[in-house]
Formats: C-alpha cells, sequence, structure tokens
C-alpha cells in the first residue's frame, strides 16, 4: 500500500496525501479527516526510509558502546536498556554501534551513512578520539562520562574521583587504616578510561588525607578475576582489612575469595564501592555502595541528544551526578585481621 493508492481512495492528490500525513501544509479539516479514513481502513504505515526523505530526520539514534572486554558486563546492559527506554519515549529507535575509534568500519559507516540524526558514545576516555571526530564534523553527540576536556561538549557523567574520596573515608571512621583498592582491568587503565583514571585519583587523594596505607590493583570484569585479586590482596598484605572497588563485574568474586580465606564480611573485612544499586544487592551482604544511576544516566544523555536535535546552535551542557553512599551490610568496624610481617603501604 502506498500514497499514490490513497490518493485514489481518497479522491485527492499523492501531493494532498503527503501533506496531510506530514503536516508540512495545511490541508482542510474535511480533506484530511477523508484521508485518515482511508488510512485506518488500510492499515498504511509510511516507511521510515520515506520519513526520512521528507523531513531530513532517521528518528534513530546511536548508541556507540564498544564492550570493554569480551562481551557487556550487567553494568553495560543497564545502560543500554535505560537508553533505549528513554529513546522510545521521544519515539526514537535505537541502532547499537560497538566501535572504539573513529576508524572502526561501524563508526564510519553510521556516520557516511547517515543511518542516525545523533549518537550517544559510551566508555569515555580521557582523550577520546570519537569525541573530536564527531566534534569536528559537527554531528550531535552527547557522551555518557567526561573527556580531559569536559567544558567542549555535551556529556552526562558520574563524579568518580568523588564517590571514591567517600568510599575511602566512610572506611577510615570505621577504623580501616590499610586498604586496597580494585580497579577495572589494566588494558582500561592504560587505555584511559575516564572512570579508572578518576576512580584511581579520588583513592589516592582520600587515602593520602587518611594517612592509610594502601595498594592499588586492576582486576579483569568477571568473577574469577575478583577471586585472583582477593588472593592477591591478601598475599601482598594479610593485615589489609578492606577494599574499595569500581569493578561490579567482579563483585561476586571478591566475595568468594574472601569468603574461602576466611574473611566474614563485615565481621572482619570490609567492602565498598561504586556498583550500580540492583548488583550490590545481589551479593550477600548487600553492598555499601556509591550507587550508580544507570538509568537517570540513560534517560539524561537522551535528554540532551534530542534538545541538541531540536536546538543546534544551543550551548553545551551537562550533568556531573554525584549520588549519596547507600549504607547496606558489608562495611563495618576495623575487625582483627590477621597481622604479618608486612611492610610499608605500597602501590601494585
Amino acid at each position: 500500500m502506498n500514497i499514490g493508492e490513497i490518493a485514489r481512495r481518497a479522491g485527492v492528490s499523492r501531493s494532498t496525501v503527503s501533506y496531510a500525513l506530514s503536516g508540512k501544509r495545511p490541508v482542510s479539516e474535511d480533506t484530511r479527516r477523508k484521508i485518515q479514513q482511508v488510512v485506518d481502513e488500510l492499515g498504511y504505515q509510511p516507511s521510515a526510509s520515506a520519513r526520512a526523505l521528507a523531513n531530513g530526520r532517521t528518528s534513530t539514534l546511536g548508541l556507540v558502546f564498544p564492550p570493554a572486554g569480551s562481551h557487556y558486563t550487567g553494568m553495560q546492559l543497564d545502560f543500554i536498556g535505560s537508553v533505549v527506554e528513554a529513546a522510545a519515549a521521544y519515539d526514537y529507535d535505537v541502532l547499537l554501534s560497538p566501535s572504539g575509534v573513529d576508524s572502526d568500519r561501524s563508526f564510519q559507516r553510521l556516520l557516511g551513512e547517515r543511518r542516525v540524526d545523533g549518537a550517544i558514545l559510551m566508555e569515555i576516555r580521557l582523550e577520546d578520539d570519537r569525541v573530536d571526530h564527531l566534534a569536528t564534523l559537527g554531528f550531535p553527540s552527547v557522551a555518557i562520562g567526561r573527556t580531559a576536556h569536559p567544558e567542549r561538549g555535551w556529556w552526562v557523567g558520574l563524579d568518580h574521583t568523588a564517590l571514591v574520596e567517600r568510599c575511602v573515608h566512610h572506611l577510615a571512621d570505621l577504623g580501616h587504616r590499610r586498604v586496597a583498592f580494585v580497579n577495572r582491568p589494566e588494558q582500561l587503565l592504560q587505555a584511559g578510561y575516564e572512570s579508572a583514571h578518576r576512580g584511581l585519583e579520588g583513592f589516592t587523594k582520600a587515602a593520602a588525607e587518611r594517612g592509610l596505607t594502601v595498594r592499588t590493583y586492576c582486576c579483569g570484569d568477571d568473577a574469577a578475576s575478583g577471586q585472583t585479586c582477593v588472593e592477591r590482596i591478601l598475599h601482598d598484605d594479610p593485615a589489609t582489612t578492606a577494599l574499595v572497588t569500581l569493578n561490579e563485574a567482579a563483585l561476586g568474586g571478591l566475595y568468594r575469595g574472601l569468603a574461602e580465606a576466611g574473611r566474614h564480611v563485615p565481621r572482619d573485612f570490609s567492602v565498598t564501592g561504586v556498583v550500580a544499586g540492583r548488583w550490590a544487592e545481589t551479593v550477600t551482604p548487600q553492598l555499601t555502595a556509591a550507587d550508580v544511576p544507570a538509568a537517570d544516566m540513560g534517560r539524561l544523555a537522551v535528554d540532551l541528544l534530542v534538545e541538541r536535535l531540536d536546538h543546534p546552535d544551543a550551548p553545551p551542557r551537562h550533568h556531573l551526578l554525584t549520588p549519596p553512599i547507600s549504607l547496606r551490610a558489608s562495611t563495618g568496624p576495623a575487625g582483627a585481621a590477621p597481622t604479618a610481617d608486612a611492610g610499608p603501604g605500597t602501590t601494585a
């Protein structure tokens, strides 16, 4: 079924049908009602490609989201779901592009073939060529995360520095003096991933302020890596009584490693970090954490991108979120952890 058939049955011209459906030009109420009746009878749905040709819009947003490792973590899938849900509220579809750099073919197709009206970028790096490339092209985009030059663009970010600082101060207030930091994988830190760097910055700063003995570790995004990481922590300094983590994918392994080492949480070992609330509540005991508001961040990113599309000349805007720490059951006063002839705190 096409516009020509609708025009024939309604007794009007093809252009009149087009104007009535697109709203580009006024059509009398009687004519519009006659056309709508035919459309309803035929169950006509204008094609997305035809709409795109008519109004220059695809009604599709791109989500540029490379998996940080070999798979998407639960938190990453939460972000994807939140973006799709928020876009649907604006009647936009979402096209996922697992692209990492501006030379990536998928990324280039997204832009060169104009498959989307705008893009949301995730897994942001401090120096991110995707952000720079889109800015150079003048292509509407919003980042979930901050580059080293956040004043230049549109973004929604989580203040990892401040949140990790709060976690450290919480542990120090409970009397913990020897604390480990479990970061994202080494390759992400080396690649300049924003959350890994800013989280490490917050941990180092707060630990220095409180005079703590600390060690830092990179950990793979899976439970087995989490368990191995705990084994390293307790081997390097058996007197460690707490840890802070950014790695929600390794959380189950961290708990398992502590259990196998005979460390009861929170009686003689405390765990906290920056983790999405629903993941913090899947472990036992539930994790005291700065809850990552994945749904809010996805919604805000879509809001900003739609604003950019509707108002191309608007100045850059952003949202920096600092959610409170939710006190659950995984932290408590420093207990009598096993002692050993451990030297001064170092960074690993």
